[in-house]
């Protein structure tokens, strides 16, 4: 079986309070005093004290604004050709840094295997991994893949790839990078999509450290995974590539589709791991929006504090996009500081789940021993 040993994050420099990216956006939208009190009370309901970026303009006044034109129509709008510039600037050093994060005192760099990048934000060929092996020094001769476009539950599907290769080749040691600019996709235009984009997401970067079951050090045991796609909400969550940026569909339907159907899929997932739901212990929930958390739990029926996690990561960088959940799997592991082996200790068992373009949902079960 494989395990995940550890978990590095890192975030942009700069530093938004929502508060500030409210003040921007509503200048961006041109809003009148109407839709500048309802974007407000949208902001304020959002359950996000902080956001992190590249662009340090969400904070600054017109003058000092770098990545948006100084002019006050706002012309030329950033390009996606420029977007992709920043991104190609940005994401490689910011995965850098949370790789080191994950692997200080674990692996030296010369001893990863596999390398798995991860993203929906950014493209290019040559891409993230070779300017990540380049950065770091890695093997040449080191198995790279990509994960691109998925969204937000991209890590989990990069876990499973990692798992599979753990699980086949004892001696790996797989190293998967989530890194997401999604800061840099906002758009002018005040629709309710790009208003919902503007008011959740946020940057950030989370690697993982993925092992096999024989590997000396202790870490989170992953047991099974289960995914499953809601057709009808197809349409509701999307992801496109326009000559503006990317665009992002983001109903306001996802989290009552999400309410109806979590059970059922929690079920069948713990059902193929092969555990039974009184035994989970922690609750590893892609925190996309306050809403689907708050439909998670009516879903499953949870009291306070099972999604305390999920919250204060959504409270302190919003939506990332598919570093979001290792976030959040990085504070529940951090709650459990002694691992012991299989027969020592109390067992428990981490259940984890995130969403994206499709609907699709996808979920993990791991076991940990404190």
């Amino acid at each position: 079986m494989a395990k995940i040993i550890s978990i590095g994050t890192a975030v942009p420099k700069y530093k938004h309070r929502q508060e500030d990216i409210l003040h921007f956006m509503q200048q961006v939208y041109a809003m009148d005093d109407v839709g500048k009190r309802k974007l407000k009370f949208l902001y304020h309901q959002s359950g996000i004290d902080n956001r992190y970026s590249v662009v340090p303009d969400y904070s600054r006044c017109l003058n000092d604004w770098k990545f948006y034109p100084q002019s006050e129509n706002l012309e030329p709008f950033p390009s996606l050709e420029k977007r992709m510039i920043w991104f190609n600037k940005y994401a490689a050093p910011l995965s850098v840094d949370a790789i080191r994060s994950c692997i200080e005192h674990k692996i030296h760099p010369q001893e990863i295997t596999h390398l798995i990048t991860v993203s929906c934000t950014g493209m290019s060929a040559p891409g993230l991994d070779l300017q990540v092996m380049d950065l770091m020094d890695l093997p040449k001769n080191i198995y790279r893949t990509s994960v691109n476009f998925m969204g937000c539950y991209a890590a989990i599907h990069a876990m499973k790839m990692a798992g599979s290769i753990c699980n086949s080749e004892k001696n790996s040691k797989v190293l998967i990078v989530c890194t997401e600019l999604c800061t840099l996709h906002f758009q002018r235009e005040g629709t309710m999509d790009n208003i919902t984009s503007s008011m959740l997401f946020g940057d950030g970067a989370a690697a993982a450290l993925i092992t096999n079951d024989d590997f000396e050090q202790k870490g989170l045991v992953i047991k099974d995974f289960y995914s499953e796609i809601i057709s009808r909400g197809k349409k509701d969550m999307a992801w496109e590539l326009s000559s503006s940026g990317f665009l992002m569909t983001l109903s306001g339907y996802i989290p009552e589709l999400i309410e109806e159907d979590f059970q059922l899929l929690v079920e069948k997932s713990l059902q193929k791991a092969g555990v039974q739901q009184k035994d989970i212990s922690n609750w590893c929930i892609h925190p996309g929006g306050k809403r689907i958390l708050e439909a998670i739990h009516k879903s499953l029926h949870f009291s306070n504090g099972q999604l305390k996690e999920s919250y204060e990561v959504l409270n302190k960088y919003g939506n990332m996009s598919s570093p979001t959940i290792l976030f959040v799997l990085k504070e529940i592991m951090s709650e459990f500081s002694n691992f012991s082996p299989p027969g020592g200790g109390r067992e428990g068992a981490v259940f984890g789940a995130a969403f994206g373009p499709g609907l699709t949902m996808e979920t993990f079960v791991a076991s940990v021993y404190a």
